[in-house]
């Protein structure tokens, strides 16, 4: 693969250039394995992936290596495709075979295949199963499941293998974190933690942006880099003089969110757009609980027609569990209906970042959306994030909406961090 322009490499900061050698250096090359956490863009991964492909290639010669992501489109995109350029600068050869999820990278007489993994879900362990590997690079670790990193780690038989782990911070109670940061030493684990500091690339100002982006748990992990509980209100940023606004009179790309339920409360939320900014300009709300009658699909469907009136509605984003009233919809003829990501964490990552940036504001209306906002916490009981299953339906069509089209639609300037977390360090 050739580039027609190869971009000249900033200079490493210290504890970059300790996980560029360790597997070099007199005082940490004993170890079996290295793991860089911290916080966002401070480099851990751009210097983790680049020694990782220097060591493989000093060390072995026609020898198979496995890089690891969430999935393996992000991984070439956030890992794969900065790193290429690097490598070309040091002298490294690296003919990419996307279709078929690997990359050969040739150095100085040596040559290994780097075979791309993504650890998405239980089921992805069976995809590395059978493969004899000299080492894997494992980024963010925190986000795929166990069985999946366990598979991938006894791939690692050959002699002198070595394991490469990058992760953001999560909850204490993540099983990587007790059953390898807080047993690094009966694993012969380096660990290293890092800043935004550490990443040379980034200027002061882009400091201060990152820092104004987050807030509660997610400010501890993202920011300071801490494995800290997820605890209190999910969505502390609401802010009734920030987020509760009469919306503009001309208004574009209606949309309605819906979470559905039976017994449980059905939420629908009326969505409007002006400029980067979109407006929840009205909102239904019904608690089966309370008033005792259970309504049915059609009855919903009614509910739904008298919110939006005579508007022209885009879509209708709607819990993909909630089939038979999508066939009720669909049945209408009226509504095109898009099943939403219902990813809940990464979701309630997106909605914080929306408030955060005051992307989605609410009409004062919107009584039964910003009654749950002050009461939608999070569950200490739990051994991951999760929120609490009350006053969270309002909750859940609006995470609907920010992850099925804003974020996904739009991708506004504020979500860059996110997509683009591990920037290239030059």
């Amino acid at each position: 693969m050739t580039t027609n322009h190869v971009p000249m490499l900033q200079p490493f900061s210290p504890k970059q250039c300790k996980a560029l050698r360790w597997w070099a250096d007199d005082a940490t090359k004993g170890y079996d394995a290295i793991v860089c956490d911290g916080a966002i863009r401070s480099g851990k991964t751009t210097a983790l992936a680049l020694g990782f492909v220097i060591w493989s290639s000093v060390t072995f010669h026609r020898q198979s290596f496995a890089i690891c992501g969430k999935t393996v489109t992000a991984l070439h995109r956030n890992l794969i495709t900065p790193l290429i350029p690097m490598l070309e600068t040091l002298g490294f050869t690296v003919t990419e075979r996307i279709s078929r999820s690997y990359c050969d990278i040739s150095f100085r007489g040596h040559s290994n295949r780097y075979y791309w993994f993504g650890g998405k879900d239980e089921a992805s362990a069976a995809l590395i199963q059978g493969i004899t590997l000299g080492g894997v690079l494992m980024d963010e670790v925190a986000l795929m499941p166990r069985s999946f990193v366990e598979q991938a780690l006894a791939r690692c038989s050959v002699l002198g293998s070595r394991i490469w782990f990058s992760c953001n911070p999560s909850s204490p109670s993540h099983w990587f974190y007790r059953e390898w940061i807080l047993k690094r030493k009966e694993k012969n684990l380096l660990y290293l933690h890092f800043t935004m500091e550490d990443n040379y690339s980034l200027s002061p100002a882009i400091r201060r942006r990152y820092r104004r982006m987050y807030t509660g748990p997610f400010y501890e992990r993202y920011i300071n880099g801490r494995w800290v509980a997820a605890q209190g209100l999910i969505y502390p940023m609401f802010s009734a003089a920030k987020h509760i606004v009469t919306p503009p009179a001309h208004l574009c790309d209606f949309v309605v969110s819906a979470d559905y339920g039976t017994m449980n409360p059905t939420s629908f939320g009326l969505w409007g757009r002006s400029g980067d900014k979109w407006y929840r300009m009205a909102e239904h709300y019904y608690d089966a609980r309370k008033t005792g009658m259970p309504r049915t699909d059609e009855e919903h469907y009614a509910s739904l027609e008298a919110l939006v009136g005579n508007l022209p509605i885009t879509k209708v984003v709607i819990d993909p569990s909630a089939a038979s009233f999508i066939a009720c919809i669909r049945r209408h003829g009226r509504f095109t209906v898009v099943p939403a990501r219902n990813d809940v964490a990464s979701g309630i990552q997106r909605v914080a970042d929306a408030l955060q940036g005051e992307k989605i504001l609410f009409a004062p209306q919107c009584t039964d959306s910003i009654r749950e906002f002050s009461l939608y916490a999070w569950d200490t009981t739990a051994a991951k994030d999760t929120p609490i299953k009350e006053n969270d339906h309002a909750m859940d069509d609006i995470r609907y909406f920010v992850s099925t089209v804003l974020y996904q639609a739009e991708k506004p300037a504020f979500f860059a961090a996110s997509l683009n977390r591990n920037q290239p360090n030059y």
